[in-house]
């Protein structure tokens, strides 16, 4: 539109610009709502076998297993004993963990899943499920919230690859598994082997737990086998016996019918031409 001295001025409806204000609104609501299921599906929730064991657990001693070979350690020599009740599950879905999202219904045997068990005053979570990185938060947050943290200390055992250690030194096959351990401040009781060297890092939930106690100064360490075995494997379970000893008490190794149940066994397929 020219106005009487030349000058050309925009010309806009004002109904177009509201039409295109509403299509932004609905936009953003809908991916509000979106955002809101995702978050809904991918909740972490703590869940109880029984009502009476809601709330904050009094307890000493808190053993988060992670990884193949470190839940088959509880499994073979700590669970396997019995006296063992489980008393609730971490309940969570995310592409990669599908099964232990049912928040109503507790694991079934051999699924992916998160099971607490406890024996008097100490909570054994044996997390043999995926937990992907935005949920770390929240399953720190929903289990630490489940227990007394006076008087807490916190055991995490996680497995990890041999070809993630970064060392100077030449590392053969014999030399694996092996232990290295990271603690919070506040932790000044002996540890049961060298601690992680640097570069090493350690990332996952074992992470999240250690830098979870940091924060509020709970005494923690974090051992990680270090083992060239992927699968459960005897000699690697084996090896974190020293982490627990003094905590669990253990007598005896599990007979070998009972190591079978939880470790695989592979064959080595060669590389050679045949």
């Amino acid at each position: 539109m020219a106005t009487f001295f030349g000058e050309v001025l925009s010309v806009y409806s004002r109904a177009v610009e509201e039409d295109e204000e509403d299509d932004m609104t609905n936009e953003n609501e809908e991916d509000e709502q979106i955002r809101r299921e995702i978050e809904e599906k991918r909740s972490v929730d703590v869940r109880w076998l029984s009502q009476t064991d809601g709330g904050s657990l009094p307890c000493s001693d808190l053993i988060i297993a992670v990884g193949p070979n470190a839940t088959g350690f509880v499994s073979a020599y700590v669970l396997s004993s019995g006296g063992w009740p489980a008393v609730g599950w971490v309940s969570l879905w995310n592409e990669r963990s599908r099964g232990s999202g049912r928040t109503d219904t507790a694991p079934a045997p051999g699924e992916p899943s998160c099971v607490l068990y406890r024996q008097k005053q100490v909570l054994i979570c044996q997390c043999s499920c995926y937990v992907a990185e935005d949920q770390l938060f929240q399953w720190t947050e929903k289990v630490f919230g489940c227990v007394q943290a006076r008087g807490l200390s916190v055991t995490v055992l996680s497995d990890c690859s041999a070809a993630e250690y970064k060392t100077s030194d030449y590392l053969s096959g014999s030399s694996t598994p092996f232990l290295r351990c990271l603690k919070t401040s506040v932790h000044t009781g002996p540890v049961a082997c060298p601690p992680l060297e640097p570069p090493n890092i350690s990332c996952g939930l074992a992470a999240a737990v250690l830098s979870h106690c940091q924060v509020q100064r709970i005494p923690a360490v974090l051992y990680q086998c270090f083992s060239d075995v992927l699968q459960p494997d005897s000699l690697t379970m084996q090896a974190y016996g020293a982490a627990v000893s003094e905590i669990l008490k253990l007598n005896q190794s599990p007979g070998a019918e009972v190591l079978q149940k939880f470790t695989r066994v592979s064959e080595v397929q060669s590389n050679l031409y045949t």
